[in-house]
């Protein structure tokens, strides 16, 4: 099963993935958590490349250093994990490079999409927690930006946007309101056990969450 964490930068999103992952372990259901870009060796150094903010590169290279860094991850770490009752979690995914190069950058859609499923073939989210929150609000407070993050509050918009427009077209995105952390946690909880209800065929999971 795969579950991914999506939202602009600075929404907490790396947090509640990391306690999530905590959560699962502590009902002992086997989890991995991986980060994008990165999760391989190739793909931390793609990583440095994209989030420096003293490196200039166009939106096309931009876009397909992303894609590079999933398809490595695809090839080197998800396949393993294919015939296993495991559960991984992604600290962006799939929707992170719709909402940001699509809606973001104006690239098409329709060619990232296509792009996206020769790269990514059956491992699409099974469920996604979108944690959201006003974009204004949110850069108030970040200190340290990478690249990503200096853009302007305008392109931000235009990722949240993104983002909220995905989560109409797909069910499987739960839109969680960002709170306090714990208050977000919980409803991350609510969300992941209804889902799991909704769905027999995850009753080995359903079982030790409850």
């Amino acid at each position: 099963m795969i579950v991914s964490f999506e939202g602009i930068d600075g929404c907490g999103k790396t947090t509640q993935s990391k306690k999530f992952f905590n959560y699962l372990k502590n009902k002992g259901i086997d989890a991995v958590l991986l980060r994008e870009p990165g999760g391989t060796e190739a793909g931390e150094k793609i990583r440095e490349i994209l989030l420096d903010k003293n490196i200039n590169i166009s939106k096309w290279t931009e876009l397909f250093l992303y894609l590079a860094s999933r398809a490595q991850l695809i090839s080197e770490v998800i396949k393993k994990y294919e015939e296993k009752k495991i559960v991984i979690i992604f600290d962006r995914y799939y929707d992170s490079t719709i909402a940001y190069q699509g809606y973001g950058r104006g690239l098409p859609i329709s060619m990232i999409n296509n792009i996206q499923k020769k790269i990514i073939k059956n491992f699409k989210p099974d469920i996604t927690f979108l944690i959201d929150e006003d974009v204004e609000k949110l850069f108030k407070n970040l200190k340290e930006k990478d690249r990503i993050e200096r853009e302007s509050i305008e392109f931000q918009k235009r990722v949240r946007e993104g983002y909220l427009k995905l989560a109409k077209k797909e069910k499987r995105i739960k839109v969680i309101k960002r709170s306090s952390i714990e208050e977000t946690f919980k409803n991350i909880c609510r969300q992941w056990e209804r889902f799991l209800n909704e769905k027999g065929r995850y009753k080995e999971f359903l079982k030790k969450c409850l």
